[in-house]
């Protein structure tokens, strides 16, 4: 599922050729109401169920809060926390029902920052699925959340942000960020944060929050690393 159809179709294109998979995709704006609940809906389908969704739509704004445009402050936030919320709520309702499957939200090493409403968003997506994690114990579904550090972007550009201002040895690539990801679903870890630029201090979630779940259901000890 994106906004842009061209990289949509490339992509499922190079999934077909070289993964051999069958793919279907879906275009819609996450910051229109009516794309959104198509996207919803598809994720409560039954006869065609997904078993894991991965919510990773942003976009950098380019602008400051204070005589910033309004309008697309608004959208912002209908794509990183509104899309987020709608299509978690339509997944794990689903998965629940099914008894297995599992969401990974994207966050962002900015999430603990003050670096102005983008950062704040991201933050809203580390409690926001820290507590989504804690609801489905008895059942066998999971949530799960990486908070990738800095990587080179499409973003970026867009948001006029100057990628040189940043050493070389902090970036990471997204095929990187995917694999430590995907892992942590299968590993049952909450929280993953693949990024040595990161403060340990930081990489630590609060105490209490439900990191890792044990066997039985049980919520286990935080992760290192």
């Amino acid at each position: 599922m994106a906004r842009t159809p061209e990289r949509l179709w490339e992509v499922a294109e190079e999934m077909r050729q070289f993964a051999g998979v069958q793919v279907e995709t879906l275009q819609a704006d996450l910051s229109e109401r009516d794309e959104l609940e198509l996207v919803a809906e598809r994720l409560r389908e039954k006869s065609k169920p997904v078993g894991l969704l991965v919510n990773n739509a942003g976009f950098g704004l380019g602008q400051r809060f204070i005589g910033g445009d309004l309008a697309r402050e608004e959208d912002a936030l209908d794509v990183m926390v509104r899309a987020v919320m709608v299509a978690s709520h339509a997944a794990a309702g689903a998965m629940v029902e099914r008894g297995r499957g599992a969401v990974l939200n994207v966050s962002s090493m900015t999430a603990h920052t003050a670096m102005g409403t983008y950062a704040a968003h991201k933050a809203w997506v580390l409690r926001f699925t820290e507590g989504l994690a804690a609801e489905p114990r008895r059942h066998r579904s999971d949530c799960h959340r990486t908070v990738p550090g800095a990587g080179p972007h499409r973003l970026h550009a867009a948001a006029g942000i100057d990628e040189t201002q940043w050493k070389e040895p902090l970036w990471l690539d997204a095929e990187r960020v995917a694999i430590d990801g995907l892992t942590a679903v299968r590993r049952g870890q909450v929280i993953c944060t693949p990024s040595l630029a990161l403060p340990q201090r930081q990489r630590r979630p609060a105490a209490g929050s439900p990191l890792v779940r044990a066997p039985g259901g049980r919520a286990g000890a935080p992760a290192q690393g």
